[in-house]
């Protein structure tokens, strides 16, 4: 089982709340949507990488609402309104 202590990560994002949230939306991006991890796996699973990865410096805030609004407009540009 891999211990990771989340202290850098805290200090690094600003609260432990929006750490969670953080952690949670990069894990999802790891495990659903086949985003490349920027670390090594070393046989962890998506939510200790997303931790490491953040604790890292590698990914914070504006690097998630970024990925979240492009592919929110990419599903936008697939839509056809003229069905609706």
């Amino acid at each position: 089982m891999a211990r990771v202590t989340v202290e850098k990560a805290v200090k690094k994002i600003g609260n432990r709340f929006d750490l969670v949230i953080l952690a949670a939306k990069r894990a999802r991006q790891i495990q659903i949507r086949g985003k490349i991890p920027l670390l090594s796996e070393k046989n962890d699973k998506t939510t200790i990488l997303a931790l490491r990865e953040i604790e890292k410096g590698l990914i914070n805030k504006k690097i998630i609402n970024n990925y979240e609004k492009n592919n929110l407009e990419e599903k936008l540009k697939s839509i056809d309104l003229n069905n609706y």
